[in-house]
């Protein structure tokens, strides 16, 4: 644990190879921080599922394979692969990670339903407890709508045009402290709006369509922002990196840095997309069922009313 909490620059000194394609898939290593959480979330997780069954209940299978298989699947290859590898070597490789982390990780947990599994599964004493969190002023603070969208929206221009991200290049606590970040605000973000828990701050599918809506120009600007900009981000290390053996393949730093902020704009948008067909599929079947009981409820009226 202490040597992965030793500073990044020792790494940088490591002269890795080209970087492909292939090796975001081949190219792997473990990091005791998201290999623990990782392995915790899944196992607890799956324990319930069992004590579910052994109960005689079911749990529907695509929640388990949103929460464990997309989900931490998704935060175990951005941490661990060849993502993870080059995630300080390639500004468009940490720019991958980044959208992964915020983006598809939190989405994927919230479809997972946890909090769902574990009120249904935990003893009474910490039933309670998570019942208590769940219902404290602090939570409910955290996920009020427009608060979690101000810090989702910020996040990435505090990140990336602040000493933050350079703080993150030179401490492999900071780096990892920052993975943690993009998955906790992308989490106070998604989870109210997916509506599938019953965590604070739900609101009417209307509005979550709005607030998913109004994600994607500020995605886009700080993408094209990065893009159209001179001044380099992390521009320190990466020069550096540049003048050592790996200077033979890295590209040029500002090339490198436009192709991060085209993939922050179209995968920003993307995702977002995807997103808004969820919830829009949500919408569809909720008034569709809202519709079948309203037809049950005047056909059960007509029955009695009639003669």
């Amino acid at each position: 644990m202490l040597l992965a909490l030793s500073t990044l620059s020792e790494e940088a000194s490591e002269a890795l190879p080209r970087f492909t394609l292939g090796r975001v898939f081949t190219d792997w290593g473990i990091d005791p921080i998201p290999f623990v959480v990782t392995v915790w979330a899944v196992g607890l997780y799956a324990l319930g599922v069992v004590v579910l069954r052994r109960r005689g209940d079911r749990w529907p299978v695509g929640r388990t394979l949103a929460f464990v298989g997309l989900g931490m699947g998704a935060f175990f290859f951005a941490t661990s692969s060849g993502l993870g590898r080059y995630d300080t070597t390639l500004l468009s490789v940490h720019m991958v990670q980044h959208m992964l982390l915020s983006m598809v990780v939190p989405l994927a947990l919230a479809l997972g339903a946890p909090v769902t599994l574990a009120l249904r599964t935990l003893p009474p004493a910490p039933r309670r407890w998570l019942l208590a969190l769940l219902h404290s002023r602090v939570a409910k603070v955290l996920a009020f709508p427009p608060l979690a969208f101000v810090l989702y929206v910020a996040s990435p221009w505090a990140l990336y045009f602040s000493s933050w991200y350079d703080a993150s290049l030179s401490s492999a606590y900071v780096h990892e402290m920052m993975h943690v970040h993009l998955v906790l605000v992308g989490t106070l973000f998604f989870w109210p709006l997916m509506g599938v828990d019953p965590v604070p701050g739900r609101v009417s599918h209307p509005f979550r369509v709005l607030l998913t809506l109004m994600t994607l120009p500020f995605h886009a600007f700080l993408g094209v922002t990065i893009m159209g900009q001179t001044t380099l981000i992390g521009g320190a290390h990466y020069l550096e990196l540049r003048e050592g053996p790996m200077g033979s393949w890295l590209p040029p730093v500002l090339d490198d840095q436009h192709l991060a902020g085209g993939i922050l704009w179209a995968s920003g948008d993307l995702i977002g997309v995807l997103f808004f067909a969820v919830l829009f599929t949500q919408w569809v079947r909720q008034s569709m069922r809202e519709a079948a009981r309203e037809d049950r409820r005047l056909d059960l009226a007509e029955r009695r009313s009639a003669p």
